[in-house]
């Protein structure tokens, strides 16, 4: 996968990094919706979730990348990819943090040979602070343009949120421009992407499954709440259906013989953390309760779950069934950076329920590295501000312990 051309007529980067990519095309005003009375009206209303255009929501990494460069994955027995949430960098002069980051993030792509990344998980919140399609070149395309892999997405509360011109109103559905961006039929040039070349992706829905050599991740949709992470009705609390959680339970069920037969990782990535100790949002019991629950049913535990929506790096470790399961937070890709809750780094191992802190949470921009070759799991946290790792974990999948 060394040129920019997948099959289907795909189409990933276009050129360097660092090239007109921390200039705005467009000066984003959205934030002025904050104080508009429709969002005033309905910031604590959930949106609809979108249907899948297909059911189950199952797609394959072979189908977008195409069988020389998958078999090119398994020859190396092993699979990377890259992972962060929030990159929307919505105030005019603040794109340098997001396109350093990117450019970072492109440079292991150049120099990683066999071992390089093969595409990029976003976390959500793509784009700031609504996810309208006109933000979309400032914030994801032109940053992005020298990243020669797919880019995946579940959507992010700023991505769902819907812009209201009146008290009664929205101005557009919700996650319209999401889906143009990541769940199109066909792969086609995006309307918004201002000229540069990236194929749309065609994921089957906001929530789905990635079945690629070594891994398979499920994304869900966390809806559009500033706090509190979705998922479902949660027992007829919310208007939502159970779509998703029945989802869930589905795909750990079919996932659970893969990988007790050794023959891949299993990541869950959902933009609202489960848990949290970030001065802004912290964490969702009731997210937190409807994973559990999904997951004692299926009898299968994921072996990493991967969130966003805290602007800072954290890792907990959840304990259950004699497993040791990295939760991890990193909604750190270039959106405002979030300090730690008051009094917490004096109190680290911090335990929470069948939670631990393990670490002081790193109060930087920064993205994750997903390595595995189906033996071990290993996760890296680097920010651009860093020469070093920041930090990183280790699974062993033999024995569902960190190593």
């Amino acid at each position: 996968m060394q040129n920019a051309v997948g099959p289907h007529g795909r189409l990933f980067a276009e050129r360097q990094p660092g090239t007109d990519a921390t200039a705005f095309q467009t000066v984003n005003t959205s934030v002025q919706y904050y104080k508009s009375p429709y969002y005033l009206l309905h910031t604590e209303q959930l949106q609809p979730v979108p249907a899948p255009r297909f059911n189950p929501p199952r797609m394959d990494l072979a189908y977008i990348i195409g069988d020389e460069a998958t078999e090119a994955i398994k020859a190396a027995q092993r699979i990377a990819f890259h992972a962060v949430g929030d990159t929307g960098v919505a105030t005019e002069g603040g794109p340098d943090t997001q396109a350093s980051l990117a450019d970072m993030m492109v440079q292991d792509v150049q120099a990683g040979g066999a071992d390089a990344p093969a595409f990029f998980f976003h976390l959500g919140d793509v784009v700031y602070n609504f996810g309208e399609g006109r933000y979309y070149y400032d914030q994801f395309y032109a940053p992005f343009r020298a990243y020669d892999r797919p880019i995946f997405a579940i959507p992010g509360n700023h991505d769902g949120i819907v812009f209201g011109d009146s008290p009664d109103t929205p101005f557009t559905p919700t996650l319209q421009a999401f889906l143009r961006h990541f769940c199109a039929e066909s792969a086609g040039l995006p309307p918004d992407a201002g000229g540069l070349v990236r194929s749309v992706m065609t994921q089957p829905g906001v929530y789905f499954a990635l079945d690629a050599p070594f891994v398979s991740i499920i994304g869900l949709y966390s809806n559009v709440l500033r706090d509190d992470g979705v998922i479902s009705s949660q027992g007829g609390t919310y208007p939502i259906g159970d779509e998703q959680l029945d989802f869930l339970k589905n795909e750990l069920a079919r996932l659970k013989p893969l990988r007790e037969e050794g023959d891949r990782a299993v990541i869950l990535a959902v933009h609202h953390p489960p848990l949290s100790i970030d001065s802004e949002h912290g964490g969702t019991t009731g997210l937190s309760e409807d994973i559990d629950a999904a997951c004692r049913e299926a009898g299968f535990w994921p072996d990493a779950v991967l969130s966003g929506h805290a602007h800072l790096y954290q890792r907990f470790t959840h304990r259950q069934d004699g497993r040791e399961i990295p939760y991890i937070v990193s909604g750190s890709g270039g959106h405002k950076a979030t300090k730690p809750q008051e009094g917490v780094l004096s109190t680290i191992p911090l335990t929470i329920g069948e939670h631990t802190l393990e670490k002081e949470p790193v109060f930087d921009f920064g993205y994750l590295t997903v390595t595995t070759d189906a033996k071990t799991l290993t996760i890296t946290f680097r920010s651009p501000n860093q020469d070093v790792v920041s930090d990183s974990v280790i699974v062993d999948l033999a024995t569902n312990r960190i190593a």
